[in-house]
């Protein structure tokens, strides 16, 4: 493609605080800096708070080029804040602080423009913990051209009939395994195999591509009425903070980018690994590493 992908990505943008360090974070600024790594023409449409900590943030963006017009500094809420825990395997469980500055995004005109604009809409489920944000979503999504849902489900700030409303609306479903699960559980489906259980995903909400990431096996791609399947790569890992979120970005740009789906999700596992394999979400990531990893046999 010789044009950018145009892509907006809406909900959290927060600092993740682990015991010894504070990192930028939050899944819609994970994917938007991966997103803007790969080549994308990114804009995030958040909010943060008139403090320090959003400041940072907003340096951060500008930094990774993506533009930070559509983001909200509110007086009144403080810049988002969570705390993360890891366990011995380095997998992650969260702590989020409520209310923060992103749980009241406000829709304005500018912000309709730039969804209506885009090549692709990216949103998550924690976006909709507060009524402010999930209207101004709704509003979105009756726009936007080309719909990601990444579902990120983060007890207990969701409600899986929410979660079914919000997929309903997705172009492109990216779930990991255990939500691949709670939904379908939810659905009272018989148990089947992991390619039954997407199709029925697929057929229930019209996504058209659905991707269930599977941690260290890798990921499935169901695409076109196809299956794809890259069954990991064996990296050490460090953390598993932010991998999914720039697996996520990976896909949009080759899929949207009409590159072929068996690389899309060969290319898209190298990029999580690698960031699971380093400190924190948005680590600085090489062609040259993700070509490394690309040139072994999964």
């Amino acid at each position: 493609m010789d044009r950018k992908l145009k892509g907006v990505c809406f909900g959290e943008i927060l600092f993740d605080v682990f015991i010894e360090r504070k990192k930028i974070g939050g899944a819609p600024l994970n994917v938007a800096s991966r997103l803007s790594s790969l080549g994308g023409d990114i804009t995030v449409i958040s909010g943060v708070g008139n403090d320090a900590d959003g400041k940072i943030l907003m340096d951060y963006l500008k930094n990774q080029n993506i533009n930070t017009e559509a983001i909200q500094v509110n007086n009144g809420y403080s810049t988002g804040l969570v705390n993360v825990i890891l366990d011995e395997k380095g997998n992650a469980s969260y702590d989020i602080h409520y209310p923060s500055a992103w749980d009241k995004i406000e829709l304005s005109a500018k912000n309709i423009s730039l969804v209506k604009n885009a090549d692709f809409f990216v949103y998550g489920s924690l976006s909709t913990r507060d009524s402010v944000s999930e209207n101004t979503l709704k509003q979105f999504l009756s726009v936007a051209n080309y719909k990601v849902f990444d579902a990120n489900l983060r007890s207990p700030y969701y409600d899986i009939g929410k979660i079914l409303d919000l997929a309903f609306e997705a172009d492109l479903l990216k779930l990991n395994d255990d939500e691949l699960d709670e939904i379908y559980f939810y659905l009272n489906a018989d148990k089947k195999s992991l390619e039954q259980k997407i199709e029925f995903i697929a057929q229930k909400t019209n996504a058209k591509t659905v991707c269930v990431t599977l941690g260290a096996h890798g990921a499935i791609l169901f695409f076109e009425n196809k299956f794809y399947r890259n069954f990991g790569f064996k990296v050490n890992v460090m953390d598993t903070v932010g991998s999914g979120d720039s697996f996520l970005a990976a896909l949009i740009i080759n899929l949207l980018g009409k590159n072929n789906p068996q690389y899309a999700i060969d290319f898209s596992c190298a990029v999580g690994s690698i960031v699971a394999q380093s400190e924190g979400a948005n680590p600085t990531i090489t062609q040259l590493e993700i070509n490394e990893l690309l040139s072994i046999n999964p």
